[in-house]
């Protein structure tokens, strides 16, 4: 049986962010050169994006790792995930950087599952029952 979003713990939801960030961190840094040419946005923006993400992927997978993630970490993860999602769209809409039409697609499709995942994360820590 498969269990809907709503259903899935917070753990779960950590380990899948944590792992689509490593996996989106190993693609902009192992191939930003390549991702900058069919996008128009910087291939230097890009590498280093990538490789911010690895540490963020770590912290979110040892959060993952607690019997009970403490409140400040999932905050952190939800206020990290929406600040990439702002920067995703602010860079571009202040002139920052220009990407094309698959740029943009880009840009806001891994927004739109960031966005995804601190809706998740934030949902799990509402349906966890409050300590007596």
């Amino acid at each position: 049986m498969i269990k809907s979003a709503s259903q899935l713990s917070l753990q779960s939801i950590l380990k899948l962010d944590a792992a689509t960030c490593a996996a989106m961190g190993a693609l902009l840094a192992l191939v930003s050169a390549p991702v900058s040419a069919l996008t128009q946005i910087s291939a230097p923006l890009l590498f280093w994006a990538g490789l911010v993400l690895f540490p963020v992927a770590g912290f979110m997978f040892a959060c993952a790792q607690a019997r009970r993630v403490p409140m400040w970490a999932t905050g952190l993860v939800v206020v990290g995930n929406g600040l990439w999602v702002l920067a995703s769209l602010a860079l571009p809409l202040a002139g920052l950087i220009a990407p094309n039409a698959l740029g943009w697609l880009f840009l806001v499709g891994q927004a739109v599952v960031v966005l995804v995942f601190a809706a998740l994360e934030w949902g799990a820590v509402q349906q966890r029952p409050v300590a007596s």
